[in-house]
């Protein structure tokens, strides 16, 4: 398996890039975050899926752990695929994702392109279930959350979804809103900043 990849960048074409690794050069497909950092002839980096299937290999490239841990996840939903999951983290932010998963936001999830409401409604059913709701009492040093509000729970269950532990969801959350941050949105976009 393949899980990351270093190299210099020898093309850059619609949906990816070529990148030269050992004399080897990788065809990734990216995601739009992965591709705006690539430059020809530059060295480059993205941390990589690799898809074997019986008609060939695919190899797809994100520019974060954050970013590929959200790829697992939308794949992992009944009838979301590899190039469906990159059209959706090319099409919208990982804030944007974590938070339309979050607050059941199927029109955002609905805008990207080539995902219908049907589908974004699978991501978001799929996707909520899986995460733990148990516990979510919200601790820093600074705040005690003992009955937390509806976007603080939210929150906590979009980072948990998204692949990190309970304790270091609810710290970065209780960090969010100890520093301000009011609704859904500020709330995990403080959060993954703290945390990444």
């Amino acid at each position: 398996m393949i899980g990351y990849l270093k190299g210099t960048v020898i093309d850059i074409f619609d949906e990816g890039i070529l990148l030269e690794t050992g004399g080897v050069g990788y065809e990734v497909l990216c995601s739009a975050a992965a591709l705006s950092k690539a430059v020809k002839g530059k060295t480059s980096e993205v941390f990589t899926y690799m898809q074997v299937k019986e008609d060939g290999v695919a190899l797809f490239g994100f520019d974060t752990k954050e970013e590929k841990k959200m790829f697992l996840k939308l794949i992992s939903v009944s009838g979301v695929g590899p190039k469906m999951g990159i059209a959706v983290l090319s099409g919208l932010s990982l804030t944007d994702i974590v938070t339309a998963i979050a607050s059941s936001d199927i029109k955002t999830l609905s805008r990207v392109k080539g995902l219908g409401k049907k589908t974004a409604e699978r991501i978001v059913l799929e996707l909520r279930e899986g995460v733990g709701k148990d516990d979510l009492t919200v601790t820093t040093d600074s705040i005690t959350i003992a009955e937390p509000s509806g976007e603080v729970k939210d929150a906590i269950i979009a980072l948990t979804g998204l692949g990190f532990n309970s304790s270091e969801s609810k710290k970065a959350v209780g960090a969010a809103v100890a520093a301000g941050a009011k609704t859904i949105e500020d709330i995990i976009a403080f959060a993954l900043r703290s945390m990444s």
